[in-house]
């Protein structure tokens, strides 16, 4: 059976105007500034939004969360929004992003740092990231970001299982929230 927008919009997001806002906002300045291509705008929802929920329901409550690479503030703004008791940053090397990303998240409890993540000197319970880079090199930049078992949280698609195979001990997580395309993020987790 298929689920209308506004209901999966209102069973995962506590705000519903926010994130109808941050919505508008990517199908809008996202597309006009180069962060979301144009022909995206009626996919805004399914291939972005919606596409980053699975991951929200593999992280614990009151955890800090880096997201890097953040671009148009996916999935960073997304878990933000649909999960508002976590602490979330957004890590962006590149200046026309990072001011997307203020201008996205004006007057939300987001933290924005312009900068490689290779440079931020502090911590996080996880790290996400969703079409940085493969498996291994986004573990090689965000590795010092964990706290002792923390976990990079990587949205993958199909290519997760062939990735997997260049990091140890790294594992799928196959998440399938009703009336959402099946979620693949891989985890690796941070031992003591």
């Amino acid at each position: 059976m298929q689920v209308s927008r506004e209901t999966l919009i209102e069973r995962y997001f506590p705000d519903i105007d926010r994130v109808h806002a941050y919505a508008a906002f990517l199908e809008s300045a996202g597309i006009e500034r180069g962060l979301i291509g144009p022909r995206e705008a009626d996919k805004i929802w399914d291939r972005h939004i919606f596409n980053c929920l699975p991951v929200t329901s593999l992280l614990k409550e009151g955890s800090i969360v880096f997201d890097i690479g953040s671009g148009a503030g996916l999935p960073g703004i997304v878990i933000a929004l649909a999960r508002p008791d976590l602490k979330v940053t957004l890590i962006e090397p590149l200046e026309r992003r990072v001011e997307f990303l203020k201008e996205a998240v004006a007057g939300l409890d987001i933290e924005v740092i312009r900068g490689q993540a290779q440079d931020v000197r502090t911590t996080a319970h996880y790290v996400t990231a969703r079409a940085v880079a493969p498996l291994e090199k986004l573990k090689k930049m965000s590795w010092h970001l964990l706290k002792t078992n923390g976990s990079l949280m990587a949205i993958k698609g199909k290519s997760a299982e062939e990735e997997m195979k260049s990091v140890p001990k790294a594992m799928l997580h196959e998440v399938n929230l009703d009336g959402i395309e099946l979620g693949r993020i891989v985890e690796v987790r941070k031992g003591a």
